[in-house]
């Protein structure tokens, strides 16, 4: 799990089905799944990265949003602005994967 946030956003559909038949042929099938466990860790590293300003990777979220300041809007997972999409490889991005990853 460790290092997952960085490659698994960058994994194809494809690599992410051999990878999870390579783990089942050596993980009880009771235990959660390997997309599971990458979006667990996922969440709990943005909220560590949110909550913590002296988190080493804080100073690269992007700022409060305008909206989330002025008005009552519905909950999401962060009240930060959301970056303009640049391009997929970009949008594979842990930070930006994250920005997004309730909003849709």
């Amino acid at each position: 799990m460790h290092a997952s946030s960085a490659w698994w956003g960058f994994a194809g559909a494809s690599d992410r089905q051999r990878l999870a038949a390579f783990i089942r042929r050596f993980v009880p099938a009771n235990l959660p799944t390997f997309a599971d466990l990458c979006h667990d860790v996922d969440e709990k590293m943005f909220a560590a990265i949110t909550s913590d300003r002296n988190h080493v990777l804080h100073h690269l979220l992007p700022p409060q949003s305008t909206g989330s300041q002025n008005y009552n809007l519905r909950q999401r997972t962060h009240n930060l602005a959301l970056p303009s999409r640049t391009g997929h490889l970009t949008d594979n991005n842990f930070l930006q994967r994250m920005l997004y990853s309730d909003v849709y």
